[in-house]
């Protein structure tokens, strides 16, 4: 018996690439929280639809596609502008250092670490680039990390 994939969502192959990209990092420690899930469903449901309730449609459209688990050089090459890609790598890096699993543990373990290095090798953006993205996050107001993942969003489909 073969499992059928989920129905294509509401919004552009564009924005599910960065969803998945985005949901791909928060998996790369082995798991994904509930709370983890309803805070991105929240904020990208508000951010990809104009009214309430096309947000609670999208929002049980999109939970299948943030279960998936999808490799991250399957998603990189579908990434084409280099604005995408320096979003992209952002997200990641904004993904990964929200919350540790346990209270002794730093914010990017072990996994998330080599999972941000997997992405940026795949992203092939040049160093000074990625430091800069970096520089620009640490120094960035930690306490709202998805204001701060819905404004880098909105950012840059406005500028698109």
């Amino acid at each position: 018996m073969s499992v059928q994939p989920p129905p294509p969502p509401s919004i552009s192959p564009a924005q599910m690439t960065l969803l998945r990209i985005a949901a791909t990092m928060a998996w790369s420690d082995g798991h994904l929280a509930d709370e983890e899930v309803e805070l991105m469903l929240d904020q990208f449901s508000q951010l990809f639809a104009q009214n309430e309730t096309h947000q609670s449609a999208l929002r049980s459209e999109l939970r299948d596609y943030l279960m998936q688990n999808i490799p991250l050089k399957e998603l990189v090459p579908r990434l084409t502008q280099t604005a995408e890609k320096e979003l992209v790598l952002k997200l990641g890096y904004q993904v990964i250092g929200a919350s540790a699993r346990t209270p002794n543990e730093s914010l990017i373990n072990q996994e998330e670490a080599t999972a941000y290095q997997q992405l940026v090798s795949l992203l092939g953006l040049p160093i000074e680039t990625v430091q800069r993205i970096e520089q620009d996050i640490a120094t960035a107001n930690p306490n709202n990390l998805m204001d701060q993942l819905t404004t880098t969003l909105q950012d840059f489909i406005q500028g698109n």
